[in-house]
C-alpha cells in the first residue's frame, strides 16, 4: 500500500513538471510581440524579425512533440512497472550490483537516444538548416554521437562504481562522502575542461598575434586578470551561432572564442565580450557560483541517502526491495519539485551577476562596445525579444536583452 502511494507521487510529479513546462513555453510563445523596439531597429529587419517568430514557433513545436512522447513513455514505464521488469531481467543474467546498474542505466540510456534521434535529426538538418545555422554533416552527427556514447560509459560508469561503492561500505552517512567525490570531480572538470573535454569534439586552435591577442591581453594586464590560453575553437563546424567560454581556476584560466563570434564582430566588441567575463571573476561569481553548486550537490546527497533507505520507493517502481538502480530513478523524479526551486533560486542569482559584469565591462572598457557584441548576438541568434516574465523567472540564468541594454544605458 505503501508502494502504491509513492508509484502515485512520483507519475504525479512526472506529470506536473510536463503541464508545468508546456504551459510556460505556451505562455512564452504567445508572448512574442509585432513591434521592434526603438533600440534594435536598426538591427533587426521587420522580416528577419518574423523569421525569428517562426524559427522559435518550429522549435517549440518539435519540443513539445518531443516531450510528449517522453511524457507518455516514462508514466507507462512506471504504472506498467517496466523499470521493474528491466531490473528483474538483468539480474536474472547477472548478481553484481555494478553490472546490474550500469546494463540498467545504459539499457534506458539506449532506449532514450533510440527515441531522441529522430527529433534532434529533424532539429538539426531540418529546422536549423532551413534557417541558416546548421553546418553539421552528417558524418560529424555520427560521430558525436559515438564520443558522446564513449563518453558516457566511461565517466557515467566511473561515477556509477563509487557511488554504488560508497554505498556498499556505509551504512549511515555514505552520502557526506559522495558529496566530497562528487565535488572534487566538479571542480577537477572546471579545471581541465578546455584541455581535456573540448578537444574531443572541437578543435582548439592558439589565437595568433596580432591586434585582437594584444588588446585582449592589454585589457587583461590592466585589470589585473591573468589568462593562460586564449584559443579559437572550430564552432563553425556544427553551427554559425556564435559563443565563447571561459574555464579554468586560479592560473588555468581560459578563454576560447568561436570562429564565428570572431568572423562576426569588431574587436572592441570582442574585448567588451572578454570584459564582462572577467567581470564574473572580480565579482567573485565563479566562486559563489561554484559554493553554490556544492552546496546543491550536498543537499541531493544527503536527500538521497534518505531516499534510498526507504525500500518502498524502490518497490513503487516494480523491485524487490531496495535496489539501488530504482532508488536513484524515483529520487530523480522526487527531487525534481525541489530541483526546479533552487534552479529558479540560482537564475535569480545568475541574473544578478550578469547585470554586475556588465556594468563591470562598462566601467572598464566600452559599455557601446558591449551593448553593440549583446545586440548582434541577439539577432544572429533570433532571440525573443519579449520572453514572457515568468519564463524568464523560472528558465533564464541571463536577463532579457532589453533589459541589460537598459541598464547598460543607466
Amino acid at each position: 500500500m505503501i508502494a502504491e502511494s509513492w508509484l502515485y507521487l512520483i507519475i504525479g510529479l512526472v506529470i506536473f513538471n510536463y503541464l508545468f513546462n508546456t504551459v510556460l513555453n505556451f505562455v512564452n510563445d504567445k508572448n512574442w510581440k509585432s513591434e521592434i523596439p526603438d533600440s534594435m531597429k536598426d538591427f533587426y529587419e521587420k522580416e528577419k524579425y518574423l523569421k525569428a517568430k517562426a524559427y522559435s514557433k518550429e522549435k517549440g513545436a518539435i519540443g513539445f512533440i518531443s516531450s510528449t512522447i517522453s511524457l507518455l513513455i516514462t508514466v507507462s514505464l512506471l504504472y506498467f512497472e517496466g523499470y521493474g521488469w528491466l531490473s528483474n531481467i538483468i539480474a536474472n543474467y547477472y548478481n553484481i550490483p555494478f553490472l546490474q546498474s550500469a546494463l540498467f542505466f545504459l539499457s534506458l540510456f539506449i532506449l532514450s537516444d533510440i527515441i531522441s534521434i529522430p527529433f534532434s535529426c529533424y532539429n538539426t538538418f531540418v529546422i536549423e538548416e532551413k534557417y541558416g545555422f546548421n553546418k553539421m554533416t552528417v558524418k560529424t552527427f555520427v560521430l558525436d554521437k559515438i564520443k558522446g556514447y564513449l563518453l558516457t560509459i566511461i565517466v557515467g560508469g566511473a561515477l556509477l562504481a563509487g557511488a554504488i561503492y560508497i554505498v556498499s561500505l556505509l551504512e549511515n552517512g555514505f552520502w557526506i562522502w559522495l558529496w566530497l567525490s562528487l565535488s572534487i570531480l566538479m571542480l577537477l572538470i572546471n579545471m581541465f575542461y578546455a584541455d581535456l573535454i573540448v578537444p574531443i569534439f572541437n578543435k582548439l586552435t592558439p589565437l595568433e598575434k596580432g591586434s585582437l591577442r594584444e588588446k585582449i591581453e592589454s585589457y587583461s594586464k590592466k585589470v589585473g586578470y591573468s589568462l593562460k590560453n586564449i584559443y579559437i575553437i572550430d564552432g563553425s563546424k556544427r553551427s554559425s551561432k556564435a559563443n565563447a567560454f571561459f574555464s579554468g581556476l586560479g592560473p588555468r584560466k581560459t578563454i576560447a572564442l568561436y570562429d564565428t563570434l570572431v568572423e562576426k564582430h569588431t574587436e572592441e566588441e570582442l574585448v567588451a565580450v572578454l570584459a564582462h567575463e572577467v567581470g564574473h571573476y572580480k565579482k567573485k561569481h565563479v566562486f559563489t557560483s561554484l559554493f553554490l553548486t556544492i552546496f546543491q550537490l550536498g543537499l541531493m546527497c544527503f536527500l538521497l541517502e534518505l531516499c534510498l533507505k526507504q525500500p518502498e520507493i524502490s518497490q513503487s517502481l516494480g523491485g524487490a526491495g531496495m535496489v539501488f538502480h530504482l532508488g536513484l530513478v524515483a529520487f530523480g523524479i522526487l527531487y525534481s519539485p525541489l530541483g526546479t526551486i533552487l534552479s529558479i533560486l540560482m537564475n535569480i542569482n545568475s541574473r544578478k551577476n550578469e547585470f554586475e559584469a556588465d556594468h563591470y565591462a562598462k566601467t572598464t572598457y566600452s559599455g557601446e562596445s558591449l551593448e553593440l557584441a549583446l545586440k548582434k548576438l541577439s539577432v544572429d541568434s533570433l532571440s525573443n525579444l519579449y520572453p514572457h516574465p515568468i519564463f524568464t523567472f523560472v528558465h533564464y540564468s541571463h536577463p532579457p536583452l532589453l533589459k541589460r541594454l537598459e541598464a547598460l544605458n543607466e
